[in-house]
C-alpha cells in the first residue's frame, strides 16, 4: 500500500464531505429507539459571510454533534438564516444606487422583488462556507426566517400576543437610526468613546430684563468687584450646561433641584429659550444632580429618555423638532430643513454673537451609534408597537435560577438576572420593507384590527365598525415590519414547525433541543427571549444548556473586523492549514465565555497536530509484522490502555461541564505524548526488524480508539485514516462509529504510577545525554542505587530501548567518573569514563558548585538577618527557605558527581 508522505487537506477534504451528504450520516429523523441531540445554530445574517466568530462558534457546535453522533444518538443539527431586516435593506438599498434607482422611486412591491433577488443570490454564501469547515449540518433541514412557513409562524403569535394584551401600539422613547430610517434594539447600538463638547447657555430669567449686568462703583474692587457681577448674571440669567444645543427649540421647561439654595429665588418663575425666547416654567425635582453641571437641567421631553420621564411626572407637552432623517422640521422654528450635526455648529455661532453663551469645554462622553449604518442614535418619542415583558421575563429568570437551564460558565447568571430585573417593554416594530409586515389592518376611521390575513381583517373590521358593506380596499396594512429578533425568538420551535403542526413527530421528538452555543452579547435579546417564547407556547424551556463563547480577537486585544484589517479570511486559513488545523487552532485557546486571543501560531500548532498523526499512521504502516514472534510488549500495551481509560474518563468529565478547550487538550497530550512519543517509541521494532501480531494488533486498535476521540474535533484527517487503516464496509465510516465506552482497568492508578518511575529514570538518562552532548543513540550503561530493584527488573526493557542503553546494573555506591541523579528517593549513575573530556567535567561541575554555594550563602545571610525575619510574610519566607533547601540539595549532588569523577 502506497501512502502519501504528508498529508494534504486539500486532497481529502471535499471527499470526504460529499460521501459524508451521501450516505446522508448528517440527516436526522425521529427514532424511538434513539435517544435523540437537537442542536439549533444560531441563524447567520443572510448577508454575512463566514468570520472567525462563526468560526469558533460553528466548530463548537459540530464538536457537540459529532460526538452526540457517535454516542449513538439521533444527533440533528438545524441550519438556517436570519433575514436581518437592517443590514438587508440597507444592502439592497446600495446596490440599488449602484444601478442609479432610488428606494423611494420604488413602490413596495416593487423593492421587494429586488430584495428577494439579492437573497436567492448572496444569502446562502454563509452555509456554503460552514461546510468548508466540517460542519455536520442536516442540511435538508435549512430554514430562512422569512420563510413562508416561518412567517406565518411569526404573524400567528403576533396575534395571539396582541390578543392576550401582550402586544400594544403607543409612543415610547425608542432609538432612531437617522439614516436607517427606523427604529433600532438596543442590541444593535453600539457605544464608542469619544470627547464631546459641553456648551454652557444663558437662559433669561423672565421678570428680570430691564436690569443690567455691569460693573458696581463701590469700594470693594478685584474679587469682590467679580462677585458682584457674577451676582447680576445670576439674577438675570439661569446658565445651563448642555451637549446639545441643537435641541433647545424643543426645550419645555428647566428643572432644579428644591434643596438647590443657589436656585431658591428661581422657584415659580420663568426663562426665556435662548435665541427662541419663548417662556418655559422652573419645575423643581431631586433628579437633578446639583453637583453636575451647573446644577440646572433643560428639560427636552421628545428627544432624552430621561427628559421624557420628567415630562411625565411633571405633565409637561412633548416638542419633537426632528424628522425622520435627522434634519430639524418646522416645530423648531429656526433652521428648519438642516441636519442635526450642521445645526449644533451654527446655533453655537449664533448664541456667542447673541451674548449667550457663557463657555463651552470639553468633556470624556459616549457616542451610540448604530451597528448597522453608524449614524449617531438619536432618542426618538415615536408611534410603534411594543410587546410587554415582565410577566414573561420572571418565568424565563426562574429556569435560569433553578438550573432547568444551565449557563456555561455559570458566571452569566448575574449577567442574565440583572438583565431580566430591569426588562422594559419591547419594541418590535420597525420602519422598513424587507421583513414580516405587522398584521395590523386600519379602518377608514383610523381605528384598526390585528388578524393573521387580509380575508380574517376584513371579517373583523365589518363586525367592528357594524358596516357590512366595508371591502378589503378601504383597509390599510400597517406599513411596518417586526423586528427581526421577533421571528428568531421562536427559532427553537419554528424549525420544527410546531407552530403550524404542534403535535408533529418532530417537535415532539427534537424539542428541548439540548445545547446552544451563542455568544454573550445577545443573551438577552435572543437566548432570553427563546426561552420566554418555549415557556409561553410549548410550556417547556427550548434548550437545556447554553454555552457562551467568547470574542475572538487579536493579539493585541482588539475585536476583529475587516474595518480594522486585523482578521484573517477563514477560507484563506482552511486553504492554508486545512480545516482540521484551523479548528483545533481555534479551540487550543477557547475557554467558555473568555475572548480567544487568537494567533497564527494555534493553526499552525493545529496543522502541525494533522501531521504527527499522519507520521504515527505512517509509522505503524511501514512495520512488517511476523505472527510467529512471542508478545513482546505486554507493558507497554497494559500501560497504554490504562492510560486510555484514565483519558476517556477525564475527556467525558470536560464534555459534560462544556470545557471544550481542556477537552481538545487532553486528547492531544494523549496522542502526541503519550502515543506518538511514548507508546510508539517503546514497541517500535528495530530498523527493518519485524513486529510481533499481537503488539501490533493492540497498537493498530489503539490507534482507531484515538482516532474516535479525535473525530469530532479533526473529522477529515481521522476519516482518511480510518479508511486507510483497513478496507470498511460501505457504512464503516468513522464518522458514525461508536464512541469509546469507558471501561476502567484494574489496578490502573498502580499500573501509571510504576511507569511514570521508569520514565522518569529515562528523563534523567536524556537528561544527561543533552547535558553532556552526547548523540541519542550512544551506548551508554546505567547504574542504580536503589531499593526497588523489581521496578527495574520489570521495566528493564523499556528503561535500555527508550534511554538507549546497553545495561542497567545495582550498585552500592557510585561507580568512577560517573554523572548521577535522582528519582523516586534512588540514585542513578551513568559512566562517562572514555565518553567525555573528564577534566573539563569536572572543571565545569566545579564551576557550578562555586556557584550555587555562592548563592546559598545569599539566601543564609538574609534569613540569619533578624529584622527580615520578623517582618517577611510568611510565603516570602517559605520561599526562602525553600531556596536554601533546594541549594543544598544541588550542592551535595555537585560534590557526589565531583568525587565520581
Amino acid at each position: 500500500m502506497s501512502i502519501a508522505k504528508t498529508y494534504t487537506p486539500a486532497d481529502v477534504e471535499a471527499k470526504w464531505y460529499q460521501r459524508w451528504q451521501e450516505q446522508g450520516f448528517f440527516k436526522a429523523k425521529p427514532n424511538p429507539r434513539k435517544p435523540a441531540y437537537s442542536v439549533v445554530i444560531p441563524p447567520p445574517n443572510v448577508t454575512g459571510v463566514l468570520h472567525m466568530g462563526h468560526m469558533l462558534n460553528n466548530t463548537i457546535q459540530d464538536v457537540l454533534v459529532r460526538r452526540a453522533r457517535m454516542q449513538g444518538k439521533e444527533a440533528c443539527w438545524v441550519p438556517g438564516t436570519d433575514h436581518a431586516s437592517i443590514a438587508t435593506e440597507a444592502k439592497v438599498v446600495a446596490l440599488l444606487k449602484e444601478q442609479g434607482i432610488e428606494k423611494r422611486d420604488l413602490s413596495r412591491e416593487e423593492f421587494l422583488t429586488h430584495a428577494w433577488d439579492w437573497k436567492e443570490k448572496y444569502g446562502g454564501i454563509i452555509l456554503e462556507q460552514l461546510k468548508k469547515l466540517g460542519a455536520s449540518c442536516d442540511w435538508d433541514r435549512t430554514r430562512f426566517t422569512m420563510e413562508p412557513e416561518l412567517t406565518e409562524a411569526v404573524l400567528r403569535v403576533f396575534v395571539d400576543l396582541y390578543q392576550k394584551g401582550q402586544i400594544y401600539r403607543g409612543i415610547r422613547m425608542v432609538n432612531w437610526d437617522p439614516q436607517g430610517r427606523t427604529a433600532i434594539s438596543d442590541e444593535e447600538v453600539i457605544a464608542k468613546d469619544t470627547v464631546a463638547k459641553m456648551y454652557y447657555l444663558r437662559y433669561e430669567v423672565v421678570g428680570n430684563e430691564n436690569s443690567e449686568v455691569r460693573t458696581q462703583n463701590s469700594e470693594n474692587e478685584g474679587e469682590d468687584q467679580n462677585e458682584s457681577q457674577l451676582s447680576a448674571l445670576n439674577s438675570k440669567f439661569l446658565l445651563i450646561a448642555t451637549s446639545r444645543p441643537e435641541t433647545i427649540m424643543a426645550d419645555v421647561a428647566v428643572a432644579v433641584n428644591p434643596n438647590d439654595e443657589r436656585y431658591t429665588h428661581l422657584h415659580g418663575q420663568k426663562v426665556r429659550i435662548p435665541l427662541l425666547g419663548r417662556e418655559i416654567p422652573v419645575i423643581l425635582d431631586e433628579y437633578v444632580a446639583m453637583d453636575f453641571g451647573t446644577g440646572g437641567l433643560k428639560v427636552t421631553p421628545a428627544h432624552d429618555l430621561n427628559d421624557y420621564e420628567l415630562g411625565v411626572k411633571h405633565n409637561l407637552p412633548v416638542i419633537d423638532i426632528l424628522n425622520d432623517d435627522g434634519t430639524l422640521n418646522e416645530k423648531a422654528q429656526l433652521y428648519v430643513g438642516q441636519d442635526r450635526f450642521a445645526v449644533r455648529k451654527q446655533i453655537a455661532k449664533d448664541l456667542q454673537e447673541a451674548g449667550l453663551l457663557e463657555k463651552i469645554e470639553d468633556y470624556n462622553s459616549v457616542l451610540q451609534t448604530s451597528e448597522r449604518t453608524g449614524a449617531v442614535i438619536e432618542p426618538k418619542l415615536s408611534l410603534q408597537w411594543f410587546c410587554k415583558m415582565d410577566h414573561m421575563a420572571k418565568k424565563a429568570l426562574e429556569v435560569v435560577e433553578n438550573d432547568e437551564i444551565k449557563l456555561h460558565p455559570p458566571k452569566f447568571k448575574n449577567m442574565y438576572r440583572a438583565w431580566m430585573e430591569n426588562v422594559r417593554d419591547w419594541c418590535i416594530s420597525r420602519q422598513l420593507w424587507w421583513g414580516q409586515r405587522i398584521p395590523a389592518y386600519y379602518l377608514p376611521d383610523g381605528t384598526f384590527v390585528v388578524a393573521l390575513n387580509e380575508e380574517q381583517a376584513l371579517e373583523q373590521a365589518r363586525e367592528q365598525s357594524g358596516n357590512a358593506e366595508l371591502q378589503l380596499s378601504d383597509l390599510r396594512q400597517d406599513e411596518d415590519v417586526l423586528d427581526t429578533w421577533f421571528s428568531s425568538w421562536l427559532w427553537p420551535i419554528s424549525v420544527f414547525d410546531g407552530f403550524k403542526d404542534p403535535d408533529n413527530a418532530d417537535i415532539n421528538y427534537f424539542y428541548p433541543t439540548d445545547d446552544l452555543v451563542t455568544a454573550p452579547e445577545i443573551l438577552f435579546f435572543w437566548v432570553a427571549r427563546m426561552i420566554m417564547a418555549g415557556l409561553e407556547y410549548r410550556k417547556e424551556v427550548p434548550f437545556r444548556n447554553v454555552y457562551l463563547t467568547g470574542i475572538v480577537r487579536d493579539d493585541q486585544g482588539r475585536k476583529m473586523s475587516k474595518q480594522l484589517g486585523n482578521s484573517p479570511d477563514p477560507l484563506d486559513l482552511i486553504a492554508t492549514y486545512g480545516a482540521d488545523g484551523v479548528r483545533t487552532g481555534m479551540l487550543f485557546s477557547s475557554p467558555a465565555g473568555n475572548d480567544l486571543l487568537f494567533d497564527i501560531k494555534l493553526v499552525e500548532q493545529g496543522r502541525n497536530f494533522t501531521n504527527k498523526l499522519w507520521n504515527a499512521f505512517r509509522l505503524t504502516q511501514g512495520w512488517e509484522v511476523n505472527s510467529e514472534l512471542p508478545f513482546a510488549s505486554a507493558k507497554a500495551v497494559e500501560w497504554f490502555g490504562a492510560k486510555l481509560q484514565t483519558t476517556l474518563a477525564e475527556l467525558d468529565e470536560h464534555f459534560a461541564k462544556f470545557r471544550m478547550s481542556d477537552a481538545l487538550m487532553t486528547v492531544y497530550k494523549l496522542v502526541w505524548d503519550d502515543f506518538c512519543s511514548v507508546y510508539l517509541e517503546m514497541v517500535k521494532p528495530a530498523y527493518q526488524a519485524p513486529i510481533d501480531a499481537e503488539t501490533l494488533k493492540h497498537t493498530i486498535g489503539y490507534l482507531e480508539t484515538l482516532l474516535k476521540l479525535l473525530h469530532p474535533f479533526m473529522p477529515f484527517i481521522t476519516e482518511e485514516i480510518w479508511h486507510e487503516l483497513k478496507e470498511r464496509g460501505p457504512k464503516e465510516y468513522l464518522c458514525v462509529a461508536p464512541w469509546p465506552k469507558l471501561a476502567p482497568v484494574a489496578g490502573s492508578a498502580e499500573l501509571l504510577s510504576r511507569m511514570d518511575k521508569a520514565l522518569d529514570i529515562v528523563a534523567g538518562v536524556r537528561n544527561i545525554r543533552n547535558q553532556k552532548g552526547l548523540g541519542p543513540n550512544k551506548p551508554l550503561t546505567l547504574a542504580a542505587k536503589t531499593d526497588d530493584a523489581q521496578l527495574l527488573q520489570d521495566y528493564d526493557g523499556i528503561i535500555r530501548k527508550l534511554a538507549a542503553l546497553t545495561e542497567v546494573n545495582l550498585v552500592q555506591d557510585a561507580p568512577a567518573a560517573s554523572v548521577g541523579f535522582v528519582s523516586g528517593g534512588a540514585e542513578f549513575f551513568v559512566p562517562l569514563e572514555g565518553q567525555i573530556d573528564l577534566g573539563a567535567e569536572k572543571a565545569r561541575l566545579e564551576k557550578e558548585l562555586e556557584y550555587t554555594r555562592g548563592f546559598r550563602d545569599t539566601v543564609l545571610k538574609k534569613l540569619s538577618n533578624e529584622k527580615f525575619v520578623q517582618n517577611a510574610k510568611p510565603d516570602v519566607l517559605e520561599r526562602e527557605r525553600q531556596k536554601q533547601a533546594d541549594a543544598e540539595s544541588k550542592i551535595a549532588a555537585l560534590e557526589q558527581s565531583l568525587a565520581a569523577l
